[in-house]
């Protein structure tokens, strides 16, 4: 098991703007306050979503999508470096209006209707995401 430790000393609170694609307008968000290593949340409504599901044996997403309305009933993530760049991961779980739940990874073309973020930095060296051989998957360091 590999642990971090980190302090936080601010909150950034914010609110999307209708059409924004949720996971890239986050992203731009924590590069553009230079958050390297930080946690978030949001709740909110999406126009269509999209989640992602990791095939173990596979070791491949597969691709959920939802052409219609949904409440964010939750989403949580994470920032911290991949090849470099500020990277999130993030998953999100989207109801739909009959109350159904679907949960997952989050994908590009998740499109905003409503959403209000917050983005918790952490201070100390961002975590690094490399190749993990036992899961296929980029994970810290």
């Amino acid at each position: 098991m590999k642990t971090y430790a980190f302090e936080s000393r601010q909150v950034f609170m914010g609110r999307l703007a209708r059409g924004d694609d949720l996971l890239r307008s986050l992203t731009q968000f924590c590069k553009d306050m230079n958050v390297r290593a930080g946690w978030i949340q949001a709740l909110g409504a999406v126009e269509k979503g999209s989640l992602g599901f990791y095939d173990q044996a596979t070791r491949k997403y597969q691709e959920r999508r939802f052409d219609c309305e949904m409440e964010i009933a939750s989403l949580v993530g994470n920032v911290s470096l991949r090849n470099g760049e500020i990277f999130l991961h993030c998953h999100a779980v989207l109801s739909d209006p009959e109350g159904k739940s679907f949960g997952g990874h989050l994908n590009e073309g998740t499109i905003v209707f409503a959403c209000e973020f917050s983005v918790f930095p952490l201070l100390g060296p961002a975590p690094v995401r490399t190749q993990n051989e036992a899961t296929g998957l980029m994970l810290w360091d």
